[in-house]
């Protein structure tokens, strides 16, 4: 948390010092955290009056298409739907042309319950607070198989969706549609809405539930595949009552403070401060498609006031966990170290200050 040195500045001064302090990130090209980071950036282009961060944004996306092939397994989660964001402002043919060639790598994958597998081998880790594994789960840490996980619910259905619509390619959209639906089969719970982290093919078990980050990525993946796609496609109702699910649990899981637990029915779990980012931006904007209750925005403004008392003086966003890998123990997940300046803290905060800024449709 910040500390009385560096206390939060006024708004516009904060955002600008986050969208400078994600701009400064090493990005590795690509990696985990990718997508809402430069989706946060393309957002502070538009709430600062500044170009410079979607130019950026545009530059290193350009690059990476320059020296793109051979494509490899972590480009699952390039930043797909801010590639065709790029596109639709700048024009740019190479860009799109090199994301055609992605989305045909990506779908060439093979699908567990129909979503496609993140990782030929899933990347478990111990659990980090020290807690010994159950013989039958430590087993897997040398052999675990392919996985799906929550994160990628806003990698390839966005992406799909959004590229087929700009190239006319409704396959393309269909498949990011089917992707959406399965990762809901998969990994929503059908009785809270809640989200499972990931999913093992080798034991056909779900593992992480309550994630609270985690729900943060399905949300924006969500509502990206409803924004975009055709309004009369089958797969809208379906994702639409998945929406409305997870939107309970997130609404009856809020912590006094406006923050949530990190794992979202741990009440005395640590508070997460990305998953206020996130749901402060997924909450908003849903209202604002009319895809939720107007009362909804109510839980967004709480959620982001919070976040924003987080941010320091530098725009560091703080108390968010750093990368949490994937683990078959839940106590994992309420042991995660807080870390430095990372794309899944400074992308949300400027993503929810932008909806808060929109009207509605």
């Amino acid at each position: 948390m910040p500390t009385e040195a560096s206390r939060p500045l006024p708004g516009h001064i904060q955002l600008a010092a986050a969208a400078d302090a994600l701009r400064a990130y090493p990005f590795a090209c690509w990696h985990y955290g990718d997508s809402v980071g430069f989706e946060g950036l393309l957002a502070a282009s538009e709430i600062l009056a500044e170009p410079a961060y979607g130019a950026f944004a545009h530059g290193f996306m350009r690059a990476w298409a320059a020296r793109a092939r051979p494509f490899r397994e972590l480009d699952n989660t390039a930043p797909g739907h801010a590639m065709c964001l790029v596109y639709e402002q700048t024009g740019d043919e190479q860009l799109l042309s090199t994301a055609q060639e992605l989305a045909s790598f990506l779908r060439a994958r093979p699908a567990i319950e129909g979503v496609y597998a993140a990782f030929a081998r899933a990347p478990l880790i111990e659990p980090c607070d020290g807690s010994p594994l159950p013989e039958s789960e430590r087993v897997l840490l040398t052999d675990p198989g392919a996985g799906v996980f929550v994160d990628c619910m806003h990698f390839d259905p966005p992406f799909f969706v959004h590229l087929g619509r700009i190239t006319g390619d409704d396959e393309l959209v269909d498949a990011g549609v089917t992707q959406a639906l399965a990762a809901v089969r998969l990994l929503q719970d059908p009785r809270t809405g809640i989200f499972h982290h990931f999913y093992l093919a080798r034991t056909g078990r779900r593992y992480g539930y309550g994630w609270s980050r985690g729900q943060g990525w399905a949300l924006l993946g969500l509502l990206d595949v409803l924004e975009l796609a055709p309004p009369g496609h089958s797969g809208i109702a379906p994702l639409r009552d998945a929406l409305l699910a997870l939107v309970a649990g997130l609404a009856a899981t809020q912590h006094p403070s406006g923050h949530w637990p990190a794992v979202v029915d741990v009440p005395d779990a640590f508070l997460e401060a990305s998953a206020a980012l996130f749901y402060a931006a997924g909450l908003a904007r849903g209202v604002r498609l009319g895809l939720l209750p107007p009362e909804v925005r109510a839980v967004a403004e709480r959620a982001f006031a919070a976040g924003l008392e987080t941010v320091d003086n530098q725009g560091i966003v703080h108390g968010v966990s750093v990368a949490v890998w994937a683990c078959t123990k839940r106590d994992h997940y309420l042991a995660l170290p807080t870390g430095p300046p990372v794309p899944w803290g400074q992308g949300p905060i400027l993503l929810a200050a932008a909806e808060l800024c929109r009207g509605p449709l």
